[in-house]
């Protein structure tokens, strides 16, 4: 077995590493470092959270109300949803506190970590710290899905990015197609090696904790707690490999051909993400969109994505952007729709699962992050308002996070800057 051994100098490298039976696992940033360079018992249905995101932003002219409260008038972007208008809430004025960078603040989405400037290590987004909590009750304990790449909002504790699943054929063999018995048996084994390296590096990491810090010993516990944490959703994760799949009364969709069709791809990734929720195969789901020079196949619509997120105010590029992003919210109010079409309990699939829409970019062209677009669905809420804060002075969003983090249950007091709960929004 080889062990690190820690010398007698004062610091540890960057490339510190723990090493145990072959196996190697990079350890997390030290300040010793910086020198050297399924269903629960409960009887009512479950609680779940679905975070869509877009990269680019919503034109705020075109999203925000004129008025507050009740009585709004829908704006452009809103009439298409105007049939669920009791089903939502839109917020305006809100925004992370000290959270910048234009479009690398894409990582900060669901975390909220504040962002600016030099050295940034991202924080535990909102769907992930769900999941650690009550992911284990279902054989998924969250979904990261994207339209187009493998970027997501969905970080871990340790500030990692979860690489998304963007192929919609994947996502469903995965969810609904039963594993051969050779797969199965592979995957459990793959489970079973997973745990038996989180017990071998925790073996042999503990003996580091001697030689740092005590601020190190303190990321080092909070390190071996995430790795522990770890190795009880592989345990879980086994158990489910096997359990049969669901079973689903609808086809297997086909891969959209057309890259630059990304409304179609969205729309495909909300019918999987339904079915996921239908069957509790999961009750976290993440969905970022991305743009860059793709021409979205709308009448109307010339110029790439990215370049008319970019318009410099130019009347005609906005027109175009608007053509697109009036489909982007479009297709977020069909899967609204169908979670309010299906009957569960006393109630809907909406009634019990919350579903955000927002983004990074309050106003994509001038990159500023700042009054983001929020739109906030189902979940038990009173809805059927504009909550209006100060566009200047902006509201911090993270209480919305910590809102929904009650809502599910857990006891939740904070999320990385909120000040409370999101103030206007009541539960029903």
């Amino acid at each position: 077995m080889n062990r690190i051994h820690l010398s007698t100098q004062p610091h540890l490298s960057r490339r510190t590493f723990l090493r145990a039976a072959g196996v190697t696992l990079t350890l997390p940033w030290l300040e010793a470092m910086t020198p050297a360079f399924a269903r629960g018992a409960s009887l009512q249905p479950p609680r779940r959270f679905v975070g869509v995101s877009n990269a680019l932003g919503l034109h705020g002219p075109h999203l925000f109300p004129a008025q507050a409260g009740r009585n709004y008038e829908p704006s452009r972007y809103l009439k298409s949803i105007q049939d669920l208008r009791n089903d939502f809430t839109i917020f305006s004025g809100v925004s992370h506190p000290r959270v910048t960078g234009g479009h690398k603040a894409e990582a900060c989405i669901l975390s909220a970590a504040p962002m600016g400037g030099g050295n940034f290590r991202n924080t535990v987004s909102l769907d992930q710290h769900m999941a650690k909590h009550l992911g284990n009750q279902t054989r998924f304990p969250s979904l990261v899905l994207n339209t187009k790449s493998e970027s997501s909002p969905s970080y871990t504790e340790n500030g990692s990015m979860i690489p998304a699943e963007n192929s919609p054929v994947r996502l469903f063999n995965r969810l609904f197609v039963p594993d051969t018995p050779a797969a199965q048996a592979q995957q459990v084994q793959r489970l079973q090696q997973g745990r038996s390296i989180m017990d071998l590096v925790g073996a042999e990491a503990k003996a580091m904790q001697a030689r740092v810090s005590s601020g190190d010993r303190d990321k080092l516990d909070a390190y071996f707690t995430s790795v522990r944490d770890l190795e009880q959703r592989l345990a879980a994760n086994e158990d489910w490999a096997h359990k049969p799949k669901p079973k689903v009364d609808v086809p297997p969709p086909s891969e959209i051909t057309d890259g630059n069709d990304l409304i179609a791809r969205q729309n495909l990734m909300h019918d999987i993400m339904y079915l996921a929720l239908q069957t509790d195969s999961t009750r976290f789901i993440t969905l970022h969109t991305n743009g860059g020079g793709e021409v979205v196949p709308i009448k109307g619509v010339a110029e790439g994505y990215h370049q008319l997120s970019h318009h410099g105010l130019d009347a005609g590029k906005i027109e175009q952007l608007a053509l697109i992003e009036a489909e982007q919210v479009a297709a977020w109010g069909r899967f609204i729709r169908k979670l309010k079409a299906t009957p569960e309990g006393d109630g809907t699939l909406l009634d019990r699962t919350m579903v955000l829409l927002t983004s990074n970019l309050g106003n994509a062209s001038a990159h500023d992050n700042k009054n983001m677009p929020v739109l906030f669905a189902g979940g038990g809420f009173r809805h059927g308002q504009h909550l209006a804060f100060d566009r200047k002075e902006n509201y911090p969003l993270p209480n919305l996070y910590v809102s929904a983090l009650q809502r599910l249950g857990l006891e939740a007091e904070k999320f990385a800057t909120s000040t409370g709960t999101m103030q206007g929004l009541e539960p029903v």
